[in-house]
């Protein structure tokens, strides 16, 4: 025969776990030094500038004919 499930306790667990993961990924971002999170800030930064470097812009000289 098959298992009989609660669906309220099941949901339950389920919501449970979700927030849980949430709970750990804030701890993570928010656990972090000041220094770290500057570094990844600073990281993310450079990337941003380096992807705006290599971008064909609108602004090239002949570019409104």
């Amino acid at each position: 025969m098959a298992e009989i499930v609660n669906l309220r306790m099941a949901r339950k667990a389920r919501d449970r776990r979700e927030r849980e993961a949430a709970a750990g990924a804030a701890r993570a971002r928010h656990g972090e030094s000041g220094r770290a999170r500057k570094g990844r800030e600073a990281e993310a930064g450079r990337e941003a500038r380096k992807l705006d470097g290599h971008r064909l812009g609108d602004d090239l000289p002949g570019g409104d004919e």
